[in-house]
């Protein structure tokens, strides 16, 4: 997958977090005002050093037990208000952020919808899914924490600074004498911190995409025995990232260490300047304690610094990885035709006119898929689509929906140019069913009625199961509202076919797309579906990938695609007596056994097969074979 990677010299943290901010902008208020708190609540804390410093100077000294008491009094009042300020600031942003992920996650939601077939080919379903999961949560986390406290505890150690300057000037310095070597540290960790972030949460989505694979692929696994294997790839992928969890481990442990010591080692050395001063009675107890207390109550705000720094750079991360994907360039949505569109091809139907086509990651110079590819089908016509395997035959049916875009030439329906057609519309005049059926994790009626307009019901669903000859959704547990789960691997292969194909043409498309359609049907299933299929293949313009003499029968008229060429047309006879290629591959005989009895044969077993499959007569057919066009 082409990963746009940013390296830590190239990125700018700041400018990465910023591009957040659409999404922040309306809850900028609430968030704002969680700030506030929070700094009040911090300010609240350092008042408490100079309550200790008036009791220690005043009612201790003069030995007032009032005094003291009311002292302490202060102090817990202090601490109350610190805890519930807090808690307010708490409850100020969870709410708003919840809604801020929520929003981001439609937004990623709807772009993946809007993305291109060819975005989806390249990117492994589970970085996408690691993107609008742990990313989307690393940065709920952000927006919560980090952003509110790098601003909360800078103004506290801002305020404390000012604090313990004003007590002791002295002191004040020796306890800021690392500062220096601690923001150097904390810059060189943050490139390195961010380097490994990156790296983390990329293994992450790469542990998701094995898990998802095996999931779905768990019948594969298991009918050949290859859970070790696969336990194996698994382990070695958590290894690697159980390795770099463990160098940030080490990276956050180093910064860390050193936050915490020189601070210390500063406070500690200020301790015995200080002793030493009250000695000599140049600095009162009072102040000794306040600066102490002052200093320690800092120590939260400075040790903070590490992790704020992790976990903002793992933001910023999140954000790279959210903003990959919603830069990739949608489908463009086209434009609704106008008259003058429509009058650019007097000839109705399905057109390919000089459509070449090269897959957007094929290697430069590599020949193209699909060479100046002419066809014409007429209006109310069903045309076969035949070639050998790889030949792009289903690369060229999912041209008809922009499922992928031509490099050159065009597409008409109807004489309008499809690119000329938002695919809204585009998409709701053709229908498509595909070799390999995807249902989704819905009721067998609602994956159907998927191919129909809003308000279509039962009636338009008993016909579409009708002519997929998919009665059996009756004699499901709970009929057509059974749940057939995820990816319906609850039902044969067959079962699936026939629901696509009944979501196909649930909504009487003008124009069908169907992509070698009845493979994994047996013979008398197929031929009861092709029966019924024929009744509605009159009443729309169809093109059907075939790869056997009974599907090819369906059609009006046959096309050979050869070397991403359409090398000849004709009807299923013409062709058989004409063309040797298409008499080969109706033979069904191994590539290298043509010869010049392979012509005569073909013609004849496929004249068996028609006769076999013309209405009325028993069905019978030779099994077909699958393929990958692309």
């Amino acid at each position: 997958m082409p990963r746009q990677r940013v390296t830590p010299k190239d990125r700018s943290t700041v400018r990465t977090l910023l591009r957040l901010w659409p999404y922040v902008r309306p809850v900028r208020a609430r968030l704002l005002t969680a700030a506030f708190v929070a700094t009040v609540a911090s300010c609240v804390g350092l008042v408490i050093p100079l309550v200790l410093k008036w009791m220690v100077d005043g009612p201790v000294a003069r030995r007032d037990p009032a005094g003291v008491w009311t002292g302490a009094l202060y102090l817990l009042l202090l601490g109350i208000a610190e805890a519930l300020l807090f808690g307010i600031r708490r409850w100020l942003v969870a709410r708003p952020l919840s809604r801020v992920e929520a929003d981001m996650r439609a937004d990623l939601y709807r772009h993946l919808q809007r993305l291109p077939v060819a975005f989806h080919d390249r990117w492994p379903s589970g970085q996408l899914l690691s993107r609008g999961t742990t990313d989307l949560m690393l940065l709920r986390m952000f927006l919560a924490f980090p952003l509110t406290f790098l601003l909360v505890n800078g103004v506290t150690i801002l305020i404390g600074v000012i604090i313990m300057l004003g007590q002791d000037w002295t002191l004040g310095l020796v306890v800021l004498g690392p500062a220096v070597p601690v923001m150097w540290l904390c810059v060189v960790f943050e490139g390195r911190y961010a380097e490994v972030a990156r790296l983390a949460q990329d293994q992450v989505g790469d542990l998701t995409t094995v898990v998802e694979e095996s999931v779905l692929g768990i019948r594969i696994i298991k009918g050949f025995g290859r859970h070790r294997s696969q336990a194996r790839a698994f382990k070695e992928l958590s290894r690697k990232l159980r390795a770099t969890e463990l160098r940030k481990a080490r990276l956050l442990a180093a910064i860390w260490a050193v936050i915490v010591t020189l601070p210390e080692v500063a406070i500690g050395a200020a301790l015995v300047l200080g002793a030493v001063q009250v000695a000599d009675g140049d600095l009162s107890t009072g102040t000794l304690v306040a600066f102490l207390s002052t200093a320690l109550a800092l120590r939260w705000p400075v040790d903070s610094i590490g992790f704020l720094l992790a976990m903002t750079q793992e933001a910023a991360t999140a954000t790279e990885r959210y903003f990959e994907v919603m830069d990739a360039e949608p489908e463009d949505p086209g434009t609704t035709g106008t008259a003058a569109d429509a009058a650019e091809d007097t000839h109705g139907g399905l057109r390919f006119e000089g459509v070449t086509f090269h897959y957007p990651d094929a290697p430069p110079g590599s020949p193209p898929v699909l060479d100046r590819v002419d066809l014409h089908i007429r209006p109310g016509e069903s045309m076969a689509l035949v070639g050998a395997t790889g030949s792009g035959k289903t690369t060229l049916t999912a041209l008809v929906p922009r499922l992928h875009e031509v490099s050159s030439g065009r597409i008409t329906v109807d004489g309008r140019d499809i690119t000329a057609m938002s695919r809204e519309e585009l998409r709701s005049r053709v229908a498509v069913a595909f070799e390999e059926p995807t249902l989704f994790s819905a009721s067998v009626a609602e994956n159907v009625l998927m191919g129909a307009g809003e308000d279509a019901g039962e009636p338009e669903l008993e016909r579409a199961l009708t002519v997929a000859q998919a009665a059996f959704a009756h004699t499901l547990p709970q009929g057509t509202r059974t749940e057939v789960g995820e990816q319906g691997l609850s039902l044969s292969g067959g079962q699936r076919q026939r629901l696509a194909l009944a979501r196909a043409v649930v909504g009487r498309p003008g124009f069908l797309v169907l992509d070698d359609p009845l493979s994994a049907l047996d013979v008398h299933t197929e031929a009861a579906v092709e029966a019924a299929l024929r009744r509605v293949l009159t009443e729309t313009t169809a093109l059907i990938v075939a790869h056997r003499s009974s599907t090819v029968l369906l059609a009006d008229r046959v096309a050979l695609l050869s070397g991403g060429r359409i090398a000849a047309v004709g009807t299923h006879h013409e062709l058989l007596r004409t063309n040797a290629e298409y008499a080969h591959l109706m033979s069904g005989e191994p590539s290298g056994e043509a010869s010049g009895s392979a012509l005569a044969g073909a013609s004849k077993d496929a004249s068996r097969n028609a006769s076999r499959n013309a209405p009325g007569n028993a069905p019978g057919n030779a099994p077909g074979k699958k393929e990958d066009d692309r």
